[in-house]
């Protein structure tokens, strides 16, 4: 059976699903499932790895640190983020699944 990015979504869900989906030195592809969450108010990701993202599915909002404005987040809109850049999740889709592809790579923990 061929695994499928689609498949297996539960919605709504209280908390965002983090599937990981291959993990090698140096390398970790996680798929993200979110329905309607958002970073808790003042909290930064900082993460010591690069990561690139892609929302599959659903919208949301990112905001990067630096940046006037949050940037909004549709089907096939990607951007990579270098270790140590800070961002955050502003606002997820709470009427469809939002769908990330998330790969982390450097030093993936």
């Amino acid at each position: 059976m061929t695994p499928n990015l689609f498949s297996d979504l539960a919605f709504p869900l209280d908390d965002e699903q983090v599937d990981l989906l291959h993990a090698a030195p140096g390398l970790k592809i996680e798929r993200i499932v979110s329905s309607g969450q958002a970073s808790p108010p003042g909290f930064w990701y900082d993460q010591p790895q690069d990561e690139w993202v892609v929302v599959l599915a659903g919208a949301a909002r990112l905001r990067l640190e630096g940046e006037a404005d949050a940037r909004l987040m549709r089907a096939g809109d990607h951007v990579f983020l270098p270790a140590h850049r800070r961002h955050r999740v502003d606002w997820t889709d709470p009427d469809q699944p939002t769908i990330w592809l998330a790969v982390h790579s450097g030093a993936v923990s």
